[in-house]
């Protein structure tokens, strides 16, 4: 039935970019979110503005919390659910080795995989995070265990297997043949792709094709994922993958895919252009449901060829951090037009909520270098937390903000739970001015939450 809820509405209005979304910010204290029985919202305003027709509607009263679109997580890794802070020295490629790797083969145990699929789905429900693009296991049962146990829990998830065709020793468990990997790709698509509602357009599950990155394929992976892509393009299925994370000299996963391939960028080797000299050699897996993680250094075509093909960015400042990876650079990146989300990239990351990878954001921004340091506003770190994160998986006609006639996906942070969001909350300075009050306090609330402040995580109206 349908159903008022109570509570401190932040969102973002309409379709903003980035770059427009401190104009595009709404804040209503004393809001009402209607959403009907068919989980779709119905008003959003200020409690006085309600419509009469709902008068007699039930009532759930959130306040003194506060009712933000769900989180959504446009890179995060299924394979590693327990493998967080892991340690054994070095950056990204020998972090993989000694740790990643081991991690990730313990999956090929269904009951093992089952384990973490509910400790996944429980850890994203416990967070606000309502949709995420999950990096998947290479083990058919693992992937069967991540999609039934989403679908159970009521979550909406873009995920594919992990496809790994060449690598070091320590990859062996999780590689297969080129044949293998296509077959298995195209089964999956088949299986999972919309299986719950068999309508891409109302589905929550959805499948993508997902190379762990250039140098875990070779260039015949290349061309039969383009092609195997180009066929099931108009099916609804995404792209997603690594890009630019790591640039160590010599040893970084960027030198070493220039230096496999022989190509003039990173980017090329999945836009069709992975034979040496940048010659094209199939199609290209770029559009506006393909997804590239980190893109931390990017050269400028880079970023402008993904801008005009609608390529996102999920952007992992937390495991940038972790890895040492660097900083994807804010100004630069934003001023290409690309659209970028927020991603844990967790076990990189070592982080589950959203919130926490926007504090890091914030902070790594504003310590960038000489005029490339900028304090980002409150509104854009909303912006890639939410409503980007939709415009990345293509969905933003479905949630991302409080659209009436979108799906009513939502979380409620209610700062009593805990008290040191309560104090920067209730205690905090705010401005004279009603703008600038605003902002602080949206940023105290996207800098502090954590897990405890999550009172409620809302898919399509449902109380998760």
């Amino acid at each position: 039935m349908a159903r008022i809820h109570l509570g401190h509405i932040f969102h973002l209005a309409g379709s903003p970019l980035v770059s427009e979304a401190v104009h595009a910010l709404v804040s209503i204290p004393e809001g009402a979110l209607v959403v009907e029985d068919d989980g779709k919202i119905a008003f959003c305003g200020d409690r006085a503005g309600v419509p009469l027709k709902y008068r007699a509607t039930p009532v759930t009263d959130h306040r003194p919390g506060f009712l933000l679109p769900g989180f959504v997580d446009t890179h995060v890794h299924f394979p590693q659910t327990f493998a967080g802070d892991s340690y054994n020295g070095g950056q990204l490629l020998e972090w993989l080795n000694h740790c990643i790797y081991p991690a990730e083969a313990r999956f090929a145990d269904r009951n093992f995989a089952r384990r973490a699929a509910v400790e996944f789905c429980d850890r994203r429900i416990a967070s606000g995070t309502t949709a995420a693009m999950v990096f998947g296991s290479p083990f058919p049962d693992a992937q069967d265990t991540l999609f039934a146990e989403t679908a159970r829990r009521g979550l909406r998830i873009v995920s594919g297997r992990g496809i790994q065709t060449v690598g070091p020793q320590a990859a062996k468990p999780l590689m297969t043949s080129e044949d293998d990997a296509i077959r298995l790709a195209r089964e999956e698509i088949n299986k999972w792709h919309a299986a719950d509602t068999g309508n891409v357009k109302t589905a929550r599950l959805h499948v993508a094709l997902v190379p762990r990155f250039a140098i875990a394929v070779t260039a015949q992976t290349l061309k039969r994922l383009g092609e195997l892509y180009d066929s099931v393009r108009d099916r609804g299925v995404y792209f997603h993958t690594h890009l630019n994370e790591n640039d160590r000299p010599d040893t970084g996963e960027v030198d070493q895919t220039k230096q496999i391939y022989q190509v003039d960028s990173y980017l090329d080797t999945y836009d069709g252009k992975f034979l040496p000299g940048s010659k094209i050699g199939g199609p290209s897996m770029l559009g506006r449901r393909s997804v590239m993680a980190h893109a931390v250094h990017c050269q400028d075509a880079e970023l402008q060829r993904m801008s005009e093909t609608g390529t996102s960015i999920a952007h992992c400042p937390v495991s940038q951090q972790f890895l040492g990876s660097g900083t994807m650079p804010w100004l630069r990146t934003v001023a290409s037009g690309v659209n970028i989300a927020a991603g844990t990239d967790f076990g990189g990351g070592d982080e589950w909520p959203i919130p926490q990878v926007l504090a890091t954001a914030f902070k790594v921004h504003i310590s960038e270098p000489g005029d490339a340091g900028v304090s980002m506003h409150p509104a854009e770190m909303l912006f890639i937390g939410t409503l980007g994160g939709a415009r990345a998986l293509d969905m933003e006609d479905r949630f991302g903000n409080f659209a009436v006639g979108k799906e009513a996906d939502f979380v409620v942070i209610d700062p009593n739970r805990t008290p040191a969001l309560k104090a920067v909350i209730t205690d905090g300075v705010r401005s004279d001015d009603p703008a600038m009050a605003r902002d602080q306090t949206l940023f105290a609330l996207l800098m502090r939450a954590r897990e405890t402040s999550i009172a409620g995580t809302y898919v399509q109206g449902r109380k998760l």
